[in-house]
């Protein structure tokens, strides 16, 4: 008999084990946090941030981030053509770096999301131990995917020298802050709990009298 059977639930922002009234839901008598046995509508929710993130990531690599006018040439870079102009020039350190948290992170989150909801609507008992440190890693590291647009914002705000160089953030930036914040969102609204509770499902239809 698992936590939720008894009417038991934890806190998620003091962590503190209590049980909750017949309806499911309360507020924790330690910090006053709205604590509930279960999110609710947590799958649909969490399905519609990641999908739209999907729709926000095609632009966020086609369209410029950053555009330099310098002396009158102006150039606009993309994430990869980004990553390619510091290749070139030697900085293949800080190339790499913004590639993996720019480019890969975005998108191996958004497909072990998928991964995660799919698994849980399909009811699987695999692996339930290795899914939720998989969902505890997506939180972790998913903040530091705006690495790209922070630097895109601080060189927009130090380099302003008149005609001689400036820089503006381009449609991409925006289109990639929304994918990094639809997809902390979507890891947000994502209940691990579910994992646990969809694979037993058949067994207590199974051993019900």
């Amino acid at each position: 008999m698992r936590a939720r059977h008894l009417g038991l639930a934890s806190c998620h922002t003091c962590n503190l084990l209590q049980r909750l009234p017949a309806s499911g839901h309360g507020h924790c008598p330690r910090c006053h946090s709205r604590v509930r046995l279960r999110m609710a509508n947590s799958i649909s929710i969490t399905w519609a941030f990641l999908i739209t993130a999907v729709i926000a990531y095609l632009p966020a690599n086609l369209y410029p981030v950053m555009t330099v006018v310098s002396l009158g040439n102006t150039q606009s870079d993309t994430i990869l053509s980004g990553v390619v102009f510091l290749l070139l020039h030697g900085d293949w350190p800080l190339a790499l770096i913004v590639f993996v948290a720019s480019v890969m992170v975005p998108l191996l989150k958004m497909a072990a999301l998928a991964y995660l909801l799919l698994s849980v609507q399909r009811r699987s008992p695999l692996r339930k131990a290795q899914r939720t440190r998989l969902y505890r890693i997506i939180e972790m590291v998913g903040r530091w995917s705006m690495v790209d647009i922070f630097v895109v914002a601080l060189m927009a705000a130090l380099v302003q020298a008149g005609n001689l160089a400036t820089i503006i953030p381009g449609p991409g930036a925006l289109a990639f802050a929304s994918v990094v914040i639809l997809t902390i969102f979507a890891a947000m609204s994502f209940d691990p709990r579910l994992i646990w509770d969809k694979g037993e499902v058949g067994h207590d239809i199974a051993t019900s009298p």
